[in-house]
Order: C-alpha cells, then sequence, then structure tokens
C-alpha cells in the first residue's frame, strides 16, 4: 500500500485557515488499476477498426444551429447593464481592454460574494473502490474539495488508452450522476459521458453549511463555495495521468446547472461548459429561479432567511440583495467565460428569451474576434430529455475532443 501525507498551512486574503492534514492517493496494486483493459475488449476494438481510445461510433448532430439566436431576439441587450462599459463610464474598445474590464468584473463579485480561499493546486484523492462497467471503470474515491472538507465521488474513467477529456458533473448526489440509482436516466451524466470516452468525476453536494470550517461562514456565499470547490476538482482531475489537463469541462442540471454555471464563469481552468436549466438570469417571478434562497446568493450571518419565494415579510438578503440593488445580474458572470465556449439547455427555467441576456457574451466574443462560442437549446420542461441529453453531450464532443 503506498500512502502519501501532505502537511500545509494555507491563507487566503484575511480569512487564516487551520494547519490542515490531507491525505493523498492510497491505492492497492493490482486492485485499483483503473486502465486495466481486458484482453477480449482490445481484441473486440481492434476487430470492429476502432481506436483504443474512441467510444463507439454513433451519429453526428449538427449543433451549428443552437449558436444562432432566433431572429426576433438577435443583438437585442434588453435593460442589461452593459458589460463593455467600464464601472467608471469608460468603454470597452479593445480585447486588451477587455481582460482589464474581466478583472473588474471578477473582483466586483467576489467582494459581494466573499473572497475564496486559496485554490488547492494538488488535492488529494483516495481509492476506495471499483468496478468494471461495460466501457468503463467505475472508481468511488474520497476527494478533497476544500481545506478541511474531504467527499466521498465517483470517478469514472474509460477503457482505452489516454489521456482523455475529462468533465466535472455536479449534482445533488455523486451516486446519481455515476449511474446508481437516484434516476440515472435523466442524469446520468457522468456514466454517459464515461461510454463516450471522457473521464468524468461525479462530485454532490460539497457539504456547504453541515462541512463548511468555521472560518468560511459569513465569508463566501454558498453557490460560490460550491464553485471553489469544482475549482478544486478541475485541479485534481488535471493531475491524472488519464486526464488531459487542457481539456476539462463541467456541467449540470438545475441545481447543479447552478453550480456549474458559477464554477466555469469564476476558474478559468474549465475550457468549456453545459448549463442545463439553470435559471440563467434573476426571475423573480418564477419561484424554482431561486437565486435568492439561503443556500445560493441569500445567506446573511445572524439571519436566517425562511426558504421560498420573495416576499414583505420574506425580502431579499445577502449577497442577492446587495446585487440587485446595484443593478447586477448574471449576465456579467456568463461575459467571463468569453472566449470559452458554452452551452445553456433550456427547459422551464431557461427560455428563449434568454438569448437576450447571453447576446452580451456574444458581443464580447465578437470584440475578442471569436464565433459561435454561446449556444443555447430549449425544450418544454424542466427535466433532460433523450434528445436534450445527446445535444449536450455532442456540444462536449465538439469542443474538447
Amino acid at each position: 500500500m503506498l500512502t502519501h501525507v501532505r502537511l500545509g498551512l494555507v491563507t487566503a486574503g484575511h480569512i487564516p485557515l487551520k494547519c490542515v492534514l490531507c491525505f493523498a492517493v492510497c491505492c492497492v496494486a493490482g486492485d485499483i488499476a483503473v486502465n486495466d483493459t481486458s484482453a477480449a475488449s482490445a481484441a473486440s476494438q481492434a476487430a470492429a477498426g476502432v481506436p483504443s481510445s474512441a467510444p463507439a461510433s454513433r451519429a453526428v448532430l449538427d449543433i451549428e444551429p443552437f449558436f444562432s439566436p432566433p431572429p426576433e431576439f438577435r443583438g437585442r441587450l434588453g435593460n442589461y447593464r452593459s458589460v463593455l462599459i467600464f464601472d467608471d463610464g469608460r468603454p470597452v474598445k479593445t480585447a486588451a481592454d477587455w481582460q482589464v474590464r474581466r478583472q473588474e468584473i471578477l473582483k466586483y463579485w467576489h467582494e459581494v460574494m466573499g473572497p475564496w480561499p486559496e485554490v488547492i493546486q494538488h488535492p488529494a484523492i483516495q481509492f476506495l473502490s471499483k468496478e468494471r462497467v461495460e466501457g468503463f471503470a467505475r472508481c468511488k474515491v474520497r476527494i478533497e474539495v476544500a481545506p478541511g472538507n474531504v467527499q466521498v465521488a465517483y470517478l469514472l474513467i474509460p477503457d482505452g488508452t489516454g489521456p482523455f477529456p475529462a468533465v466535472l458533473v455536479t449534482w445533488y448526489n455523486a451516486a446519481s450522476s455515476a449511474g446508481l440509482g437516484g434516476r440515472p436516466g435523466n442524469n446520468a451524466f457522468g456514466c454517459d459521458l464515461a461510454r463516450r470516452g471522457f473521464v468524468t468525476l461525479c462530485v454532490g453536494d460539497t457539504g456547504n453549511f453541515t462541512n463548511r470550517k468555521q472560518e468560511y461562514d459569513g465569508a463566501v456565499q454558498p453557490i460560490s463555495y460550491l464553485a471553489y470547490c469544482a475549482a478544486n476538482c478541475a485541479n485534481l482531475l488535471a493531475s491524472l495521468p488519464q486526464v488531459d489537463g487542457d481539456r476539462i469541462g463541467i456541467m449540470g442540471h438545475s441545481f447543479g446547472g447552478k453550480w456549474a454555471m458559477f464554477a466555469s464563469c469564476l476558474y478559468e481552468k474549465f475550457a468549456c461548459a453545459v448549463w442545463c436549466d439553470p435559471g440563467i438570469v434573476w426571475n423573480e417571478a418564477d419561484s424554482n429561479a431561486n437565486w435568492w434562497d439561503a443556500w445560493y446568493l441569500g445567506y446573511e450571518p445572524g439571519h436566517k432567511r425562511k426558504a421560498g419565494g420573495l416576499s414583505p415579510d420574506n425580502p431579499r438578503t445577502g449577497a442577492y440583495k446587495r446585487l440587485v440593488e446595484e443593478g447586477r445580474d448574471l449576465h456579467e458572470l456568463h461575459a467571463l467565460m468569453a472566449p470559452r465556449p458554452f452551452l445553456v439547455s433550456g427547459g422551464a427555467q431557461d427560455t428563449i428569451d434568454h438569448w437576450v441576456a447571453l447576446n452580451h457574451t456574444i458581443a464580447v466574443n465578437d470584440l475578442l474576434g471569436f464565433k459561435k462560442r454561446v449556444a443555447m437549446t430549449t425544450r418544454r420542461g424542466h427535466e433532460p430529455t433523450p434528445e436534450s441529453r445527446e445535444q449536450m453531450y455532442h456540444f462536449l464532443e465538439q469542443f474538447l475532443k
């Protein structure tokens, strides 16, 4: 058994973190060998003329139309604050200007939501078990998502020879994304992508209230803390020998979509992203677009806001209150993605008119000289459909393979 232990003192801005004892990879030779493609599998691939790292052939889906707003929304910017104007009123005219403006937006949001602790460059991972599944190995792992916060997750590694592209899958629980229990038909993104030749790390709610270190309380809004955990997971993926560190994406649905959106916008290591019906803008008329709740942006130390819609008896709180009062909206975060590509898989919460918000990121990409970096699809209902899942998977294949 090989065991590695790391001991370090981490500081982040004004937030001192205690000395953290972190475990690292602990594996039993021959037991957690994750690239042990069987001879039979290799032979069958060779007989079919398929390269060892390639997934089975599938019909190619044309995703070109997803990058074009409908004519009635093309070029419309609505009442959203322009991301191409500095806070002091100066226009953003060049790509160099945008880099300065980007930092201004990023600094503002971190200041409102609370500064992150220092990102962990080499998070610890411990392999707990492994099972063979058709086309990939499913490993149950314990990972370091933040200093002092260790969570169980699932790492899925496809058969064949890497390095592979990778996708972090965010959801309420890691098992469902990995194809275990829950509603695997709708939410087994990690399992589906592993069969398509992606390494996937499936993570669940990282205990943003119950498992947070006391030092974080009142300092980082829950959704930003989750994004911070995702950033550490991206670094973990990049450290694996089976992963190409330049080809790491993120995707999630609903709560997981909110998580994936904040993580990809706030951390540039994510090369692309899929946000499945998270509610990409404020919408106080929709109780399910509940960014104001305490577990997203409404956390306020010393005040326990009741869950549910906004009312005079249950008003805005926390960072959400300040953001709305200062005229900010989530389109500013979207713009931080440019020129990295992203897809909004819209449903009940993200309807076709949300192209108006997305046009602001298109304008940034135009300034930077990039086309076809912002995509959106729509469907009826909130839950992913077979068609919408194929659209999301093809998007990731186009930009990560």
